[in-house]
């Protein structure tokens, strides 16, 4: 993975993120956080970590349009970048190399 280290949150943002493509937006990830994770996530918490994201250029982002049901508040969306999209693929690979390494008897011990 070179220079870039994930943490836990920080990947789990950057999966959602992938998930939810062009609707990726603070409450929507949030929602699927929560939904799939079945694990509360504060507001404060994620705009931190999608800051962090942005800076470490794994992450862009845009405002949408003003609607009036926000009271005219634009909504910032989110997507990967290549820089992303490749920490993840690493992320993965790392992931799926040491549950490889595990031998089968401690995994099927009961």
């Amino acid at each position: 993975m070179g220079k870039y280290h994930l943490g836990e949150f920080e990947e789990i943002v950057l999966l959602t993120v992938a998930i939810l493509q062009e609707d990726a937006y603070g409450i929507a990830i949030i929602d699927e956080i929560e939904k799939r994770l079945k694990r509360k996530v504060s507001i404060g918490s994620l705009q931190t970590v999608l800051r962090r994201l942005e800076g470490k250029d794994m992450l862009s982002s845009q405002l949408g349009e003003a609607t009036k049901v926000r009271g005219g508040k634009r909504k910032r969306f989110f997507k990967l970048t290549s820089t992303g999209k490749k920490v993840l693929e690493d992320t993965k690979e790392q992931r799926l190399g040491l549950w490889d390494a595990i031998p089968s008897f401690v995994i099927n011990d009961p």
